[in-house]
């Protein structure tokens, strides 16, 4: 993999605008505009309905993306309010990343599963997690029962299925194994997603069903495709430790290096595990927690739960509750799954106790936020490219399982405080797992076997469907595995600042208020526009 150039920061020494005739930006509206305006840039071009990311269209658009940072960076933006700085350094950030996405990731090149084209399921996070190909279907997206015009739209969108798949043929030329073999993994499910979804249209919507079932016909066949090759694919997947620092500071603006991440992921390991055993020998007599087995005892512990959740919110003063916040959780309690094994590791604390799980679903309260109370600034409305906005969608997430519990959700449920430092434990092992995979120190599957090893209880089992796609993840898109750990340590210390410079005055549902007004951007960030203090972005920005 090439090594990327350390670029340095520019906002504070403007380089010329070389853009032939690009007006100058000097206010935030201005720059709104250009941000739409790199925004329809960074998408590749389509081609008949499908993107194009063959050799040819891929350097034409890295090329061109020279003559768009050189354009931001000749903003000036001395004497702009720190909220509109930031919104400069967002699309600093999303720059950056498609630059690392030319450089080093170039997953239409190595990443099989970057060719989804179908996915049945929501994501949790404002955006789909990893790269995925421009314009793939997002069913969820689509309003339930399907409209006429929708079921139209779907149909005419499979129907591009084999030609996607044609392109990803001559494409895919990279030697990265282990993203290969997974990515098999990846449209063996798409197509049985596909069969799913025809299953249920045929009676309906047969044409709709035809089209799934054409779509299901070419996967398969691109499976094979990608099994014949396989043997040939040898190399490492991971980009090293030089282009992590590069994507971790400069995309992300987290002001670590791997070396830090992995003191950091280690050292909240032991504590996860220590504060366990402390928990169990304080819980020591007792009884152990029963798996819920059953629907109707699922369905009403996991409403009992959402009830007792949403209360606790509102009456301990965490943070305002809206209307719109109930319904947000509740829509996502799912439904019981009988099993007499391992279901996989979020299953196996969920059946055990059914609030646990709420205080991380916090993610649907923020999605539930982003349609009912949009943001003002449009740059914050829109989520942002290649994840960027992990360490703050998945920190507080993470953050909130730890900050409940000390604020006293869990009081009436000691056996459930267990269950929390068992999931900051399973996030610490796989975060580390990911980063040994980047750190070319650990391949996938030995990722897998560390992360399960380190998970308490056998909760985790290394061919388990929750790590092995976990792992795989992480290895597509770094540094997502580490955000959940390092985002939360980094909410701690925006909180311990921001309560210091209030004192007396500081209240934790003030502090959460705010924070979930600033939006689901980088954790530097909000330092920056809720403190005053631009030492964090600054020391990602430079390079640690």
């Amino acid at each position: 993999l090439c090594l990327l150039f350390l670029t340095t920061l520019t906002a504070c020494t403007p380089a010329k605008d070389t853009t032939p005739e690009s007006p100058a930006i000097t206010t935030h509206d201005q720059l709104v505009r250009f941000f739409f305006e790199w925004r329809q840039f960074a998408e590749p071009e389509m081609k008949d309905g499908v993107p194009d990311y063959s050799p040819e269209a891929m350097a034409r658009q890295h090329r061109e993306s020279d003559a768009w940072q050189q354009r931001l960076n000749a903003v000036d933006t001395a004497g702009w309010p720190i909220h509109d700085q930031v919104d400069w350094y967002l699309i600093w950030a999303e720059m950056n990343g498609l630059d690392f996405m030319h450089h080093v990731m170039q997953p239409w090149v190595r990443d099989p599963a970057f060719y989804v084209w179908f996915h049945p399921d929501p994501t949790d996070v404002p955006a789909r997690e990893g790269p995925n190909i421009h314009g793939c279907i997002e069913l969820p997206n689509y309003a339930q029962p399907l409209s006429d015009a929708d079921a139209a739209e779907i149909a005419a969108r499979l129907r591009k299925a084999p030609a996607v798949f044609e392109q990803a043929r001559r494409n895919l030329t990279g030697n990265a194994r282990d993203l290969w073999i997974t990515g098999i993994r990846s449209i063996e499910e798409q197509g049985a997603s596909l069969l799913e979804f025809a299953d249920e249209q045929s009676a309906a919507r047969p044409d709709l069903a035809a089209a799934a079932h054409e779509a299901q016909a070419a996967s398969e066949s691109f499976v094979l495709w990608l099994k014949e090759q396989a043997p040939s694919k040898t190399g490492p997947s991971g980009i090293g430790k030089d282009n992590y620092n590069w994507c971790l500071q400069k995309v992300h603006l987290m002001p670590h290096d791997w070396a830090e991440e992995e003191r950091i992921l280690q050292r909240e390991l032991d504590r996860s595990h220590a504060s366990l055993r402390l928990t169990e020998h304080l819980n020591r007599n007792l009884p152990q927690l029963a798996k819920i087995d059953n629907a109707e005892d699922y369905d009403r512990e996991m409403n009992k739960a959402v009830t007792e959740y949403m209360a606790f919110l509102n009456d301990a003063e965490i943070m305002t509750v809206k209307d719109y916040m109930d319904p947000a959780q509740r829509a996502k309690i799912g439904a019981f799954r009988p099993n007499d094994g391992i279901r996989g590791f979020f299953d196996e604390i969920n059946y055990r106790d059914a609030m646990v799980m709420r205080t991380h679903s916090y993610h649907w309260i923020e999605l539930a936020r982003l349609r009912e109370e949009p943001y003002d600034d449009p740059i914050r409305q829109t989520p942002l490219l290649f994840n960027i906005f992990d360490c703050r969608a998945e920190g507080l997430a993470t953050a909130m399982e730890e900050l409940l519990m000390h604020a006293g959700l869990f009081e009436n449920r000691p056996r459930a405080k267990e269950l929390v430092w068992i999931m900051l434990a399973e996030r610490c092992a796989r975060g580390l797992g990911g980063l040994y995979q980047h750190g070319l120190e650990m391949d996938y599957q030995q990722a897998c076997e560390f992360a399960s090893k380190w998970t308490p209880r056998g909760y985790l089992p290394a061919d388990g469907g929750t790590i092995t796609h976990e792992e795989q993840f992480y290895l597509q898109q770094p540094p997502y595995g580490s955000s959940y750990v390092t985002g939360k340590l980094l909410l701690d210390q925006l909180l311990a600042e921001y309560a210091r410079q209030r004192g007396d005055q500081f209240t934790l549902k003030g502090f959460m208020d705010d924070l979930n007004r600033a939006g689901i951007i980088p954790v530097s960030l909000l330092y920056w526009e809720m403190t005053g203090d631009k030492s964090l972005v600054e020391k990602a920005a430079m390079g640690g």
